[in-house]
């Protein structure tokens, strides 16, 4: 970023560094009035009516967890993508339930591919940092400089070194690092940028909580406190200060859907402040996303919950292996003979049989092709949790 790219309405300033300058940000709230209008208040209340929405939804339906975590995993997924992974349900599934079989059954199975061992451990360390980032808020801890540490560190644990930029891990930045053209505040800066938007935040904010959560992406993202992984740590504290605040009753807001079919605007979005302080365009499109990915959401989970009721209409009542086994996909979406005949507590060729039945009626789809140590998957389920945005 060039000296000439920076205004002086710019909530920054640039500072020299060598050759180069880094972007110094001013701390949190705004020197400036915000100027949001009645079509941004217009949509701050229909971000506020989806999340609304959304929580009701979560606490009204019966929902067995894995379809949540599920729903979780969709954020993951779409956050590990715009890092340029590769990853998708099946990936993660099979993993699961080949990990699960090499458990009980004592033998080793082969990594289908490389996204076991890479793409899916960054989807699984984002999964597990929002379900850490939760169980510590519920335990009366808060966001703090260690707890995003800790998330941090979750992130990055075994995550293979081609695609770790960084040799530090749960701790701020020793090295600065560039953003394209962009450099960051240097090493020396962070401990107290940081500081002070972590106090920002605990301290309530100045403005309605998706503003102040809208700010604190935009400082935190610029800040870009860590060697490695901040976009994804940037993200996922998204759905835990929406957690945090009661806006959000589940992690099943999936914002990164958004991001990434939208990553063009969001970069540019982000630079117009630094380099010119439009923070109303910047807040604009982050409510905006709130609202549509909420709909969206609250879409999926009735799609799900009716897709559900369908079955237990049509499979309840008699207790049939095949019928036991339709209703059991909302608990195991992903299964093997042998996980059917170890839930159900039937012999294996009874698990076969049904399997069978329901793959002939399309209710399982198998995946990997093979003769042996098949994989099969609920495919109407996994139809919606794939299916692209309905609601926009």
């Amino acid at each position: 970023m060039e000296g000439t790219e920076v205004q002086e309405s710019a909530p920054g300033e640039l500072i020299s560094y060598g050759r180069e300058s880094y972007y110094k940000p001013d701390p949190l709230p705004p020197s400036r009035d915000l100027a949001l209008n009645r079509d941004f208040y217009d949509l701050l209340a229909d971000a506020t009516f989806w999340l609304g929405k959304l929580s009701g939804v979560s606490l009204e339906l019966d929902f067995p967890p894995v379809l949540y975590t599920s729903l979780l995993r969709k954020e993951a997924m779409e956050s590990a993508e715009i890092e340029g992974a590769d990853v998708d349900y099946n990936a993660l599934y099979s993993l699961e339930t080949r990990s699960l079989d090499e458990t009980e059954d004592g033998y080793s199975i082969e990594p289908t591919s490389d996204t076991d061992t890479k793409d899916t451990q960054e989807v699984l360390n984002y999964e597990q940092a929002i379900e850490d980032g939760i169980e510590i808020l519920d335990n009366g801890g808060e966001i703090s400089v260690s707890f995003l540490h800790d998330l941090h560190e979750t992130l990055l644990t075994d995550v293979p070194d081609d695609r770790v930029d960084t040799d530090t891990i749960g701790a701020y930045k020793t090295v600065p690092n560039h953003l394209g053209d962009f450099l960051p505040p240097v090493p020396g800066e962070v401990d107290g940028l940081m500081d002070a938007l972590v106090t920002y935040y605990r301290t309530g904010g100045s403005y309605h909580p998706l503003v102040d959560i809208a700010l604190f992406h935009y400082q935190f993202e610029t800040i870009h406190p860590y060697g490695d992984g901040n976009g994804r740590l940037g993200r996922l504290l998204i759905t835990l200060q929406l957690y945090d605040g009661g806006l959000l009753e589940r992690p099943n807001l999936y914002l990164s859907e958004y991001f990434n079919r939208n990553k063009a605007t969001y970069v540019d979005r982000m630079d117009a402040v630094r380099s010119r302080g439009d923070w109303e365009e910047w807040i604009s499109f982050f409510v905006k996303g709130v609202a549509q990915q909420a709909e969206e959401s609250v879409t999926r989970t009735l799609a799900l919950d009716e897709l559900r009721r369908s079955y237990e209409e049509e499979y309840g009542g008699v207790q049939y292996a095949r019928n036991r086994l339709a209703c059991s996909l909302f608990e195991q979406p992903y299964v093997t003979t042998k996980t059917v005949a170890e839930r159900l507590d039937i012999e294996r060729s009874t698990a076969y049989r049904a399997i069978d039945t329901l793959e002939d009626e399309g209710i399982l789809e198998e995946v990997t092709g093979k003769d042996r140590n098949k994989e099969y998957r609920a495919k109407e389920i996994f139809e919606i949790l794939e299916r692209p945005p309905q609601t926009y």
